[in-house]
């Protein structure tokens, strides 16, 4: 079992060490917080014997692994950077980072230090989308015409709440738009173009974003999110030989069903119970294991590809802000 540092303690780093009790590929032992009281109610909740009051001795505690880095948005090309320069593994939340500059330099310190790095994009890992992987190399979709992909939840208007908060990298498309944007970059690749519509929170962030993708392949993807509304939060890959149509929430483990041209449909994968997080910890997990840099699923060119896609999202957005 590999042994897990957990940067931050909210939601994300919860949920997280609670899925790892689903697996046998790795352990919680050290978390590090801003302050001591949360880093022992984190411990006690999970119970996580070392318990740091700062992230550098989190980093350098001799009984971590592999760090994995949940605090917010603005902070994980540093906590990921902190973790890289003391010589250990990192799972970077996603997005990634702000933007592709940030993730360049995220791969390029890892790499100089021969060290395993990956963004926990956790949906990449789920077993719904290996086996809808498996069929596009397949080809059982024919050649792809468009992505269809929707993130959309309501949340309550508050200034100070993370997805409102500019200060913390709040807004529609860096929280949620990431989810559509690496589905659609897993099927289709980088697109050529970019075109953007969006309208702005109270704040300032965006409230909801649609963008549509073109790529050299004439293929298209649709994308949406919003934190004004709960939406359908579906996918569908759309083929000359049929189509792939997943259930809300896409992004979680969840069903699909495949529609073949003139076929009956097949529905696919009755979600399980357990937590979806297990599946990026057994990734990082077998990738140590096989010495591996890198993960193939979620290989860290196209974590900085997403990356200048988001640029050109989020640059369309303040342009017309």
């Amino acid at each position: 079992m590999i042994r897990w540092g957990i940067i931050g303690t909210g939601g994300i780093a919860q949920t997280f060490a609670a899925d790892l009790e689903h697996t046998d590929s790795g352990t919680v032992v050290a978390v590090g917080s801003r302050r001591q009281e949360t880093a022992d109610a984190f411990g006690e909740r999970f119970g996580v014997p070392n318990r740091h009051d700062n992230y550098e001795a989190l980093v350098e505690d001799s009984e971590v692994d592999v760090v994995y880095v949940a605090t917010h948005h603005p902070m994980h090309h540093r906590d990921g950077m902190l973790a890289l320069r003391a010589g250990k593994p990192a799972l970077v939340e996603k997005p990634f980072t702000m933007n592709a500059a940030e993730a360049e330099e995220l791969v390029a310190e890892a790499r100089s230090r021969g060290l395993f790095l990956m963004e926990a994009m956790w949906a990449r890992f789920l077993p719904h989308i290996r086996e809808i992987r498996r069929l596009l190399a397949d080809g059982v979709l024919g050649d792809i015409v468009t992505v269809h992909a929707d993130h959309a939840q309501w949340f309550e208007e508050d200034a100070e709440f993370r997805l409102f908060a500019p200060k913390l990298g709040g807004g529609a498309q860096l929280d949620l738009g990431i989810y559509p944007v690496s589905f659609a970059s897993m099927v289709l690749g980088t697109p050529n173009r970019v075109v953007v519509l969006a309208d702005p929170a109270f704040t300032g962030v965006d409230a909801q974003t649609s963008i549509l993708l073109g790529y050299e392949s004439s293929a298209h993807a649709v994308l949406n999110s919003t934190l004004r509304a709960a939406g359908t939060t579906r996918a569908a890959i759309v083929g000359t030989e049929g189509r792939i149509e997943i259930d809300g929430a896409f992004y979680q483990p969840t069903s699909f069903t495949l529609i073949q041209r003139g076929g009956e449909p097949r529905r696919m994968f009755d979600p399980p119970a357990e937590g979806g997080l297990r599946h990026e910890a057994d990734e990082v997990a077998r990738c140590l294991g096989e010495g591996l840099l890198e993960s193939p699923d979620m290989p860290l060119d196209e974590t900085v590809a997403i990356m200048r896609t988001m640029d050109a999202v989020l640059g369309q957005i303040a342009a017309k802000a």
